[in-house]
This record gives C-alpha cells, sequence and structure tokens, in this order.
C-alpha cells in the first residue's frame, strides 16, 4: 500500500511517501480502507518529537480516519466487508477498571493512533472491531473524518469536565481550530452564550455561523478587556483553552469568581507561568481533559445525525501532499480541519 511515513523528528521535510506490505487483519480486528483522514495538531508534535515517546519506524500519523471496511480477521462477526465506518481515534486494553467503566481514555494501555501506534496516512489500516463507529450518514468521507477526535475531546472538555450550564458564558479560544469549532457548537448545543477568538478577521463571520455570540479578533483586540467588556466586568463562567502559554494568563484573568478553565493541549508551548494567588483566592478550577471517552462519540454523532453538530471541513489535499498540508496547519490559516486523501 502507499502511506506517508517519517523516519526520523523534524520538520515536514522528514515526511516521505513510502510503499509498504498491505496490514493483515489480526484475531478480532478489520482491516479498513482509507477513504479520508483528518490532520490534528498531534500530528505536528508526533512529527517534531514528543517527551518520552518512543515510535516504531516507519511511523505513519493521522488519528481522524473514514472509510470502508475490507476485510475480517478471525472471530469477527456483525460487520459486513463495504460498510462505510468511522474510526475510534484510540485503542485501550477493553478489561480493565477504566475501560470496563466507560472511561476508556485513562486506560494505562491507551494508544492514539497515528502517536502511540501507526495511523491513517495510509491507504489501509487494521484496527480492533471494537473501535469501529456507526458512520454518519449522508456525510461524505472528507467531512465524516473531521469529527472524532476533536468532538470527543471539545465533548469532554465542556460536557463531562466544565459541566457547562444553559446562560452561563463560555470563552472558547482560537474558534478556527478543530477542538474550538466543535466546542463552540456543543456549548450552544448547552445553551450557553459564546464568546470565541480568532487570528484573522476572514474567520469572524466563519465563527458566527457555527453560532458564537461574540467574535474576538486577537490580533486587533484585547481578548480580556473584551470579555470584561461583553460581560460587564464580571467575567465568563468557563474557559476551554487549549493554547497554552501564549492565552492562558489571559484566560484565567477572563473568568468570573468561581470560573472554570478546561485545558486540553499547549500550542504555543509545554510551560506557563500563572499566579497560583489569583487561583486560590477567586476560587478557580483547572481542569486538565485529553481525548475522550469511546461512549462520547456516540453521544457526539447523534447529534451530528440530528442536525444539532456539524463538522467543520476547510479543505483537503492529496495523500502525497501531506507536507504541503502540515506547513498549512502550522500557519493556523485553516478554519476547521484539512484532510488527505489517499
Amino acid at each position: 500500500m502507499k502511506a506517508v511515513v517519517l523516519h526520523r523528528h523534524g520538520g515536514p521535510e522528514v515526511l516521505e511517501t513510502a510503499e509498504l506490505p498491505d496490514p493483515r487483519p489480526g484475531c478480532g480486528e478489520v482491516l479498513v480502507r482509507v477513504k479520508a483522514v483528518a490532520l490534528n495538531r498531534l500530528d505536528l508534535w508526533v512529527r517534531g518529537g514528543l517527551p518520552n515517546l518512543k515510535l516504531e519506524y516507519p511511523h505513519i500519523l493521522g488519528s481522524d480516519i473514514a472509510g470502508v471496511v475490507e476485510a475480517l480477521g478471525d472471530g469477527v462477526g456483525g460487520v459486513e466487508v463495504g460498510s462505510k465506518v468511522l474510526l475510534q481515534p484510540a485503542v485501550s486494553c477493553g478489561r480493565c477498571e477504566a475501560c470496563l467503566s466507560g472511561r476508556d481514555n485513562l486506560c494505562r494501555k491507551y494508544a492514539i493512533l497515528g502517536e502511540n501506534t501507526r495511523g491513517g496516512y495510509a491507504e489501509r489500516i487494521a484496527v480492533p472491531v471494537s473501535s469501529l463507529l456507526p458512520y454518519p450518514e449522508p456525510l461524505p468521507f472528507e467531512e465524516a473524518a473531521c469529527l472524532p477526535l476533536t468532538f470527543m475531546t471539545a465533548w469532554q472538555m465542556v460536557v463531562r469536565k466544565a459541566q457547562v450550564r444553559p446562560g452561563e458564558w463560555v470563552l472558547v479560544q482560537a474558534g478556527g481550530s478543530g477542538v474550538g469549532s466543535a466546542a463552540i457548537q456543543i456549548c450552544k448545543l448547552l445553551g450557553a452564550t459564546v464568546i470565541t477568538t480568532v487570528g484573522a478577521q476572514d474567520k469572524v463571520e466563519k465563527a458566527r455561523a457555527l453560532g458564537a455570540d461574540h467574535v474576538i479578533d486577537y490580533k486587533r483586540q484585547d481578548f480580556v478587556a473584551e470579555v470584561r467588556r461583553l460581560t460587564g466586568r464580571r467575567g465568563v463562567d468557563v474557559v476551554v483553552e487549549h493554547v497554552g502559554p501564549a492565552t492562558l494568563a489571559g484566560s484565567l484573568r477572563s473568568l468570573t469568581w468561581g470560573g472554570r478553565l478546561t485545558i486540553c493541549g499547549s500550542t504555543s508551548g509545554p510551560k506557563a507561568e500563572i499566579h497560583l494567588t489569583e487561583v486560590f483566592f477567586r476560587q478557580l478550577q483547572i481542569l486538565g481533559s485529553t481525548m475522550g471517552s469511546k461512549a462520547d462519540l456516540f453521544a457526539v454523532l447523534e447529534h451530528v445525525r440530528a442536525g444539532k453538530l456539524r463538522p467543520v471541513f476547510d479543505s483537503a489535499l492529496p495523500l502525497a501532499r501531506a507536507r504541503e498540508a502540515h506547513e498549512r496547519l502550522a500557519s493556523r490559516g485553516p478554519f476547521g480541519k484539512l484532510v488527505l486523501v489517499p
């Protein structure tokens, strides 16, 4: 099969097109022909290198996969060859307390496709049959691939961690990103008033079209001052944060007393300074969040089918142009998700 692989960490130049043996589905696995794979910031981080990350080379990136079942391994039933499927973007042991209590993203053997194990920058991938999710008809493959990782991450942040309630004010950082665009929609689904930040004027109306009530161009405006103005100096109840040190201090200042900040990533760097007195004196909560449970994806897909949530698709490129896609994602130019098509 054709695949885009890396043999070392580095910039986009380390991505190479290669011919690899087709994977064979083992017992309890299915072989899926990849029709579309969406990019995530995680792809850039893995390509560049992460602390304690050990890869088996050649490594294949890509967590968000939509495709068609092509073959079944031994012991697999209830799945038809030719079925359109969406893949859970991670695998876990399926046997531990965390997995069996519906918190599989806390499993000690949790492995994200494209990070800890091979992903979808390829024509085919073999995965456990438990990784299959019902396909969100009538979406095309390119749009369906935009759903899993970002929506499960945003759902856990907004619904499980921050527990956003009707009437609350929420600040969503980077509304044009995958997580940001999903979080805007989920917050509106729950009846919140949403403020979001974007980095370009051409993204303002796109963010409003997703449901954002107020949009701040952080390159032209001080987002903390704008949040204070919009909320009558009260501040927001919740901040959805994934930018990191570039925005974290301002995000905390944007919170009302007793507010909650949930964070799933740090695209501007791994270290940030905060004033602890501000946290404990104003009784703020900082809630770490990674991915989400598989069960949450079923809830997301029900809302997608009902037309209440929708993937935010920017554009698609052929798999062979993965380097270009990485450069575009790093530039923060896209609104929503970039997708590669094998």
